[in-house]
């Protein structure tokens, strides 16, 4: 899933696409690199972001899922059931919604309605109070915190009539959670799988990659994170997830391609062949 960041003031390249015809040609570099679907947004949800307008955000999603529409599978990255159902009106055919239904319920209705995929991301909170809420000292850690309320916002979104062929989930790295608790995520995501549904990871150039890559106290740029993040994609690629939300495709594909030749049947040297009278 190729990000394009249709916005001012998101982390990674916030800016670089704000305008249309950058966001297009943007989206139609991450086809060529390999994208199998483009994830379009106009809101930021790095920590600490304020909303958009409605309007806002419609005018900067609308005209770019239009266009790429044309050529691409697309996701609407939107919290909001107004701008999910003009980005489906104009050509998408998932909605991914970081706060799962949370914050504006009427979205699951929006998805069910046209017959949409649906992703739900594990969330507690908007951008400006997140931190507040990255606390998960029950029973399973933040694991099982996170399997529970996902398994939550499943039920509320078979409930207002999503396919469940058509549902995703998403662990939520970074979002009211704290470094320690998206590595504990990355290193058992089982639990999250045997929900039943389909898996989708963003960890592309996130902050918890930039802390461990840090020098003395000072994080590893955003542009820096790249490296560090195709391990993660080779990780995730071995566990079989449904996808990984990445804006590096064809770093990301590299990583998938050399994972699944590693994971051919050997052949050649020490291979036996299967005897005429193998039963």
């Amino acid at each position: 899933m190729g990000v394009v960041n249709v916005t001012p003031d998101s982390f990674s390249d916030g800016g670089r696409y704000v305008e249309p015809e950058a966001a297009v040609a943007h989206g139609r570099r991450l086809l060529a690199d390999g994208a199998d679907l483009l994830d379009i947004g106009g809101e930021s949800t790095r920590p600490g972001a304020t909303r958009p307008l409605v309007s806002e955000e419609l005018d900067r999603v609308v005209p770019v899922i239009r266009e790429l529409a044309r050529d691409a599978v697309v996701s609407v990255d939107t919290m909001r059931a107004e701008v999910a159902e003009a980005a489906l009106e104009a050509g998408a055919t998932i909605v991914n919604d970081v706060s799962g239904g949370l914050a504006d319920p009427r979205i699951l209705e929006v998805a069910a309605h046209a017959g949409a995929v649906y992703v739900a991301m594990h969330w507690r909170a908007h951008s400006t109070r997140m931190a507040d809420f990255a606390t998960y000292d029950g029973p399973g850690g933040v694991v099982g915190t996170v399997v529970e309320e996902l398994a939550e916002r499943l039920e509320a979104v078979l409930a207002a009539g999503v396919d469940p062929a058509r549902v995703v989930l998403d662990p939520g790295l970074g979002f009211a959670k704290r470094g320690e608790h998206n590595w504990e995520l990355l290193r058992d995501l089982d639990p999250v799988t045997a929900l039943g549904q389909p898996v989708l990871v963003g960890a592309s150039r996130k902050s918890f990659l930039g802390r461990l890559l840090a020098e003395g106290d000072e994080p590893r740029p955003v542009e820096q994170r790249e490296h560090a993040h195709t391990a993660v994609v080779a990780h995730l690629a071995r566990q079989g997830v449904w996808g990984v939300r990445v804006h590096d495709v064809r770093a990301a594909r590299d990583a998938i391609a050399v994972v699944s030749a590693l994971e051919e049947p050997r052949q050649g040297a020490g291979h036996q062949p299967p005897q005429e009278d193998t039963p």
